[in-house]
Protein backbone atom coordinates (compact mmCIF):
# COMPACT_ATOMS: atom_id res chain seq x y z
CA UNK A 1 0.00 0.00 0.00
CA UNK A 2 1.43 3.60 -0.85
CA UNK A 3 0.40 6.67 0.53
CA UNK A 4 -2.86 7.76 0.91
CA UNK A 5 -4.70 10.19 -0.81
CA UNK A 6 -7.43 12.33 -0.13
CA UNK A 7 -10.24 13.92 -1.79
CA UNK A 8 -12.96 16.54 -0.84
CA UNK A 9 -16.32 16.01 -3.18
CA UNK A 10 -18.40 19.24 -3.55
CA UNK A 11 -21.24 18.09 -4.76
CA UNK A 12 -23.95 19.89 -7.09
CA UNK A 13 -26.98 18.93 -10.02
CA UNK A 14 -24.86 19.08 -12.67
CA UNK A 15 -21.32 19.15 -11.64
CA UNK A 16 -18.83 17.87 -8.94
CA UNK A 17 -16.02 19.99 -7.40
CA UNK A 18 -13.12 18.38 -6.23
CA UNK A 19 -9.92 18.49 -4.58
CA UNK A 20 -6.97 15.97 -4.29
CA UNK A 21 -4.50 16.15 -1.34
CA UNK A 22 -1.67 13.84 -0.05
CA UNK A 23 -1.07 13.60 3.79
CA UNK A 24 1.12 16.72 3.94
CA UNK A 25 -1.54 18.93 2.60
CA UNK A 26 -0.05 19.29 -1.33
CA UNK A 27 -2.74 19.65 -4.04
CA UNK A 28 -2.43 16.86 -6.88
CA UNK A 29 -5.35 17.70 -8.89
CA UNK A 30 -8.03 20.05 -8.59
CA UNK A 31 -11.58 21.07 -10.61
CA UNK A 32 -14.45 20.33 -11.65
CA UNK A 33 -16.41 17.20 -13.51
CA UNK A 34 -19.78 16.65 -14.61
CA UNK A 35 -22.18 14.95 -12.32
CA UNK A 36 -22.74 11.91 -15.06
CA UNK A 37 -21.79 8.32 -14.46
CA UNK A 38 -19.77 8.21 -17.25
CA UNK A 39 -17.82 11.76 -16.27
CA UNK A 40 -16.94 9.77 -13.03
CA UNK A 41 -15.60 6.54 -15.03
CA UNK A 42 -12.96 8.94 -16.64
CA UNK A 43 -12.39 10.51 -13.69
CA UNK A 44 -11.86 7.35 -11.48
CA UNK A 45 -9.25 5.87 -13.99
CA UNK A 46 -7.43 9.33 -13.55
CA UNK A 47 -7.06 9.04 -9.78
CA UNK A 48 -3.54 7.64 -7.85
CA UNK A 49 -4.29 5.07 -5.80
CA UNK A 50 -5.48 4.41 -3.04
CA UNK A 51 -7.38 7.17 -2.02
CA UNK A 52 -10.28 8.26 0.41
CA UNK A 53 -12.84 10.71 0.27
CA UNK A 54 -15.63 13.11 1.37
CA UNK A 55 -18.47 14.77 0.57
CA UNK A 56 -21.60 16.82 1.80
CA UNK A 57 -24.69 15.46 2.45
CA UNK A 58 -27.17 16.96 -0.68
CA UNK A 59 -30.15 15.61 -2.36
CA UNK A 60 -27.76 14.27 -5.22
CA UNK A 61 -25.11 12.43 -2.36
CA UNK A 62 -26.57 9.35 -2.33
CA UNK A 63 -26.18 8.32 -6.12
CA UNK A 64 -22.58 9.37 -5.99
CA UNK A 65 -21.78 7.66 -2.98
CA UNK A 66 -23.29 4.52 -4.12
CA UNK A 67 -21.24 4.83 -7.45
CA UNK A 68 -18.00 5.63 -5.12
CA UNK A 69 -18.03 3.60 -2.91
CA UNK A 70 -16.32 0.31 -4.31
CA UNK A 71 -13.42 2.24 -5.94
CA UNK A 72 -12.54 3.92 -2.43
CA UNK A 73 -10.85 3.01 0.33
CA UNK A 74 -13.16 4.50 2.65
CA UNK A 75 -15.76 6.97 1.62
CA UNK A 76 -17.48 9.80 4.39
CA UNK A 77 -20.33 11.71 4.09
CA UNK A 78 -20.22 15.19 5.79
CA UNK A 79 -22.86 16.49 8.27
CA UNK A 80 -23.95 19.75 6.27
CA UNK A 81 -24.62 22.34 9.34
CA UNK A 82 -21.44 21.17 11.05
CA UNK A 83 -19.29 22.42 8.41
CA UNK A 84 -19.05 25.48 9.85
CA UNK A 85 -15.56 26.19 7.95
CA UNK A 86 -17.03 26.22 4.96
CA UNK A 87 -20.66 28.54 5.93
CA UNK A 88 -18.18 30.98 7.94
CA UNK A 89 -15.87 31.35 5.33
CA UNK A 90 -15.74 35.05 3.62
CA UNK A 91 -15.14 33.38 0.23
CA UNK A 92 -16.61 30.54 -0.62
CA UNK A 93 -16.87 29.00 -3.78
CA UNK A 94 -17.08 25.14 -5.06
CA UNK A 95 -13.31 25.01 -5.59
CA UNK A 96 -12.77 25.81 -2.12
CA UNK A 97 -15.30 24.23 -0.34
CA UNK A 98 -14.10 20.73 -2.04
CA UNK A 99 -10.69 22.08 -0.68
CA UNK A 100 -12.02 22.36 3.05
CA UNK A 101 -13.94 19.18 2.97
CA UNK A 102 -10.67 17.76 1.78
CA UNK A 103 -8.60 19.60 4.95
CA UNK A 104 -11.44 18.51 7.32
CA UNK A 105 -11.25 14.59 5.74
CA UNK A 106 -7.26 14.78 5.87
CA UNK A 107 -6.88 15.81 9.35
CA UNK A 108 -9.68 13.87 10.98
CA UNK A 109 -11.81 16.97 11.49
CA UNK A 110 -14.89 16.00 9.50
CA UNK A 111 -17.79 16.23 11.05
CA UNK A 112 -19.25 12.39 9.93
CA UNK A 113 -23.21 11.54 9.44
CA UNK A 114 -24.87 8.60 8.62
CA UNK A 115 -25.59 7.14 5.24
CA UNK A 116 -28.72 4.30 5.24
CA UNK A 117 -28.01 1.13 3.11
CA UNK A 118 -29.22 2.00 -0.68
CA UNK A 119 -32.17 -1.09 0.30
CA UNK A 120 -32.92 1.51 3.07
CA UNK A 121 -32.67 4.47 1.52
CA UNK A 122 -34.73 3.52 -1.82
CA UNK A 123 -38.02 1.91 0.39
CA UNK A 124 -37.79 5.33 2.14
CA UNK A 125 -38.40 7.24 -1.11
CA UNK A 126 -41.18 4.97 -1.84
CA UNK A 127 -42.26 6.42 1.83
CA UNK A 128 -41.67 9.52 1.67
CA UNK A 129 -43.61 9.46 -1.40
CA UNK A 130 -46.50 7.94 0.00
CA UNK A 131 -46.66 11.20 1.65
CA UNK A 132 -46.72 13.29 -0.56
CA UNK A 133 -49.36 11.37 -2.23
CA UNK A 134 -51.50 12.06 1.31
CA UNK A 135 -50.87 15.60 1.19
CA UNK A 136 -52.18 16.11 -2.21
CA UNK A 137 -55.64 14.02 -1.69
CA UNK A 138 -55.68 15.81 1.43
CA UNK A 139 -55.15 19.29 -0.54
CA UNK A 140 -57.57 18.22 -3.06
CA UNK A 141 -60.32 17.15 -0.47
CA UNK A 142 -60.04 20.40 0.89
CA UNK A 143 -60.50 22.07 -2.54
CA UNK A 144 -63.68 19.84 -3.04
CA UNK A 145 -65.13 21.51 0.36
CA UNK A 146 -64.01 25.21 -1.22
CA UNK A 147 -65.56 24.77 -4.48
CA UNK A 148 -69.27 23.88 -2.45
CA UNK A 149 -68.86 26.86 0.23
CA UNK A 150 -67.83 29.03 -2.94
CA UNK A 151 -71.53 28.42 -4.80
CA UNK A 152 -73.41 28.24 -1.48
CA UNK A 153 -74.28 24.49 -1.41
CA UNK A 154 -74.75 22.92 1.94
CA UNK A 155 -73.40 19.64 2.40
CA UNK A 156 -72.71 17.25 5.11
CA UNK A 157 -69.13 17.15 6.41
CA UNK A 158 -68.51 13.83 7.64
CA UNK A 159 -70.11 12.27 4.70
CA UNK A 160 -68.73 14.63 1.80
CA UNK A 161 -65.77 12.50 0.50
CA UNK A 162 -68.00 8.70 1.09
CA UNK A 163 -68.62 8.09 -2.96
CA UNK A 164 -72.54 7.35 -2.49
CA UNK A 165 -73.04 10.24 -1.15
CA UNK A 166 -70.89 12.46 -3.41
CA UNK A 167 -73.03 11.23 -6.16
CA UNK A 168 -75.93 12.12 -4.86
CA UNK A 169 -74.91 15.19 -4.00
CA UNK A 170 -73.93 15.82 -7.44
CA UNK A 171 -77.17 14.46 -9.04
CA UNK A 172 -79.36 15.82 -6.56
CA UNK A 173 -78.63 19.31 -5.41
CA UNK A 174 -79.75 22.22 -8.00
CA UNK A 175 -76.95 24.84 -7.05
CA UNK A 176 -74.66 22.34 -8.42
CA UNK A 177 -74.63 23.94 -12.28
CA UNK A 178 -72.82 21.94 -14.92
CA UNK A 179 -69.13 23.96 -14.89
CA UNK A 180 -69.18 22.75 -11.27
CA UNK A 181 -69.79 19.63 -11.49
CA UNK A 182 -67.17 19.24 -13.74
CA UNK A 183 -64.77 20.12 -12.09
CA UNK A 184 -65.92 18.26 -8.64
CA UNK A 185 -65.89 15.03 -10.41
CA UNK A 186 -62.27 16.03 -11.54
CA UNK A 187 -61.38 16.49 -7.88
CA UNK A 188 -63.24 13.40 -6.90
CA UNK A 189 -61.52 10.98 -9.59
CA UNK A 190 -58.25 12.60 -8.39
CA UNK A 191 -58.51 11.16 -4.67
CA UNK A 192 -59.52 7.97 -5.91
CA UNK A 193 -56.58 7.46 -7.93
CA UNK A 194 -54.41 8.59 -5.52
CA UNK A 195 -55.87 6.86 -2.78
CA UNK A 196 -55.50 3.54 -4.65
CA UNK A 197 -51.60 4.85 -5.57
CA UNK A 198 -51.51 5.23 -1.64
CA UNK A 199 -52.75 2.02 -0.79
CA UNK A 200 -50.85 -0.15 -3.05
CA UNK A 201 -47.46 1.31 -2.10
CA UNK A 202 -48.45 1.09 1.54
CA UNK A 203 -49.29 -3.04 0.74
CA UNK A 204 -45.90 -3.12 -1.02
CA UNK A 205 -43.69 -1.83 1.84
CA UNK A 206 -45.68 -3.99 4.33
CA UNK A 207 -45.00 -7.33 2.54
CA UNK A 208 -41.26 -6.46 1.71
CA UNK A 209 -39.61 -9.37 3.10
CA UNK A 210 -36.50 -6.55 4.65
CA UNK A 211 -39.23 -5.23 6.86
CA UNK A 212 -41.58 -7.30 7.47
CA UNK A 213 -40.62 -8.95 10.68
CA UNK A 214 -39.32 -5.75 12.51
CA UNK A 215 -43.01 -3.59 11.37
CA UNK A 216 -44.72 -6.62 13.17
CA UNK A 217 -42.98 -6.47 16.43
CA UNK A 218 -43.35 -2.67 16.31
CA UNK A 219 -47.20 -3.05 15.64
CA UNK A 220 -46.92 -4.75 18.82
CA UNK A 221 -46.83 -1.91 20.79
CA UNK A 222 -50.38 -0.52 21.73
CA UNK A 223 -51.58 2.39 19.34
CA UNK A 224 -48.67 1.79 17.00
CA UNK A 225 -49.92 1.29 13.23
CA UNK A 226 -48.39 0.15 9.94
CA UNK A 227 -47.54 3.60 9.02
CA UNK A 228 -45.47 4.37 12.62
CA UNK A 229 -43.96 1.15 12.39
CA UNK A 230 -42.71 1.93 8.34
CA UNK A 231 -41.34 5.26 9.19
CA UNK A 232 -39.73 4.56 12.62
CA UNK A 233 -38.35 1.28 10.59
CA UNK A 234 -36.81 3.42 7.30
CA UNK A 235 -36.28 7.04 9.08
CA UNK A 236 -34.19 5.50 12.30
CA UNK A 237 -32.57 2.62 9.94
CA UNK A 238 -29.91 0.86 11.84
CA UNK A 239 -31.02 1.68 15.66
CA UNK A 240 -27.26 0.28 16.91
CA UNK A 241 -26.42 3.62 15.69
CA UNK A 242 -28.21 5.31 18.38
CA UNK A 243 -26.20 4.67 21.47
CA UNK A 244 -28.66 5.96 23.94
CA UNK A 245 -32.53 7.45 24.36
CA UNK A 246 -31.14 10.94 24.37
CA UNK A 247 -29.44 10.25 21.20
CA UNK A 248 -32.97 8.82 19.57
CA UNK A 249 -34.82 11.31 21.42
CA UNK A 250 -32.58 14.32 20.04
CA UNK A 251 -32.87 12.71 16.40
CA UNK A 252 -36.68 12.34 16.54
CA UNK A 253 -37.28 16.15 17.64
CA UNK A 254 -38.78 15.68 20.53
CA UNK A 255 -36.51 17.81 23.07
CA UNK A 256 -35.96 21.72 22.69
CA UNK A 257 -32.57 22.94 21.71
CA UNK A 258 -29.90 24.09 24.47
CA UNK A 259 -28.24 27.61 23.87
CA UNK A 260 -26.38 28.26 27.45
CA UNK A 261 -23.99 30.86 27.83
CA UNK A 262 -22.36 32.08 31.09
CA UNK A 263 -25.32 31.82 33.61
CA UNK A 264 -28.29 32.39 30.90
CA UNK A 265 -29.61 29.13 29.74
CA UNK A 266 -32.20 29.44 26.81
CA UNK A 267 -34.44 26.33 25.56
CA UNK A 268 -36.91 26.51 23.01
CA UNK A 269 -39.76 24.52 22.59
CA UNK A 270 -38.76 21.73 20.00
CA UNK A 271 -35.77 21.28 17.92
CA UNK A 272 -35.34 22.36 14.20
CA UNK A 273 -32.39 20.32 14.14
CA UNK A 274 -33.87 16.53 13.57
CA UNK A 275 -35.50 13.61 11.56
CA UNK A 276 -38.75 15.95 10.48
CA UNK A 277 -40.36 12.94 8.86
CA UNK A 278 -40.31 10.57 12.04
CA UNK A 279 -40.79 14.03 13.99
CA UNK A 280 -44.02 14.95 12.07
CA UNK A 281 -45.46 10.61 12.62
CA UNK A 282 -44.73 10.73 16.29
CA UNK A 283 -46.62 13.50 17.16
CA UNK A 284 -49.73 12.79 14.67
CA UNK A 285 -49.40 8.86 16.38
CA UNK A 286 -48.90 10.36 20.28
CA UNK A 287 -52.35 12.58 19.80
CA UNK A 288 -54.03 9.54 18.33
CA UNK A 289 -52.63 7.19 20.73
CA UNK A 290 -55.68 8.29 23.69
CA UNK A 291 -58.38 7.64 20.94
CA UNK A 292 -57.10 3.93 20.17
CA UNK A 293 -56.00 2.71 23.15
CA UNK A 294 -58.21 2.91 26.00
CA UNK A 295 -55.17 2.20 28.51
CA UNK A 296 -53.53 5.10 27.22
CA UNK A 297 -56.45 7.38 27.22
CA UNK A 298 -56.54 6.86 31.05
CA UNK A 299 -52.75 7.38 31.77
CA UNK A 300 -53.57 10.43 29.84
CA UNK A 301 -56.66 11.49 31.89
CA UNK A 302 -55.41 10.72 35.32
CA UNK A 303 -52.28 13.08 34.10
CA UNK A 304 -54.64 16.09 32.99
CA UNK A 305 -56.24 15.80 36.36
CA UNK A 306 -52.67 15.59 38.05
CA UNK A 307 -51.99 18.72 36.05
CA UNK A 308 -54.70 20.80 36.73
CA UNK A 309 -54.70 19.92 40.54
CA UNK A 310 -50.92 21.05 40.95
CA UNK A 311 -52.75 24.42 38.94
CA UNK A 312 -55.59 25.59 41.09
CA UNK A 313 -53.15 24.66 44.68
CA UNK A 314 -51.09 27.38 43.15
CA UNK A 315 -51.17 31.14 44.28
CA UNK A 316 -52.39 31.92 40.43
CA UNK A 317 -55.83 33.76 39.61
CA UNK A 318 -58.35 31.48 38.49
CA UNK A 319 -58.52 32.92 35.00
CA UNK A 320 -55.30 31.42 34.43
CA UNK A 321 -56.23 27.88 35.07
CA UNK A 322 -55.69 26.08 32.32
CA UNK A 323 -58.85 24.01 30.51
CA UNK A 324 -58.06 20.76 29.64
Amino acid sequence: MGPMYYIGLDVHKRTISYCVKDISGKIHAAGSIPATRLDLDRWLRSLPQPWTAAMEATLFTGWIYDYLKPHAAVLKVAHPRMLRAIAAAKKKNDRIDASKICDCLRCDFLPECYLASTEIRERRRTLRYRNLLVRQMVQTKNKIAVLLMEAGVTYNKQKLHRAGYFRELLATNPHIDEGLCSLLRSCRETVVRLQRTESALVRSLERDFLLMDRVERLMTIPAVGPITALTWALEIGDVTRLSSIKKAISYCGLCGEEKSTGDTTQRTPLSKQRNRHLQTILIEAAKMAPRISPDLACSTTEKNRKAIRIVRLSPWPESWWPTW
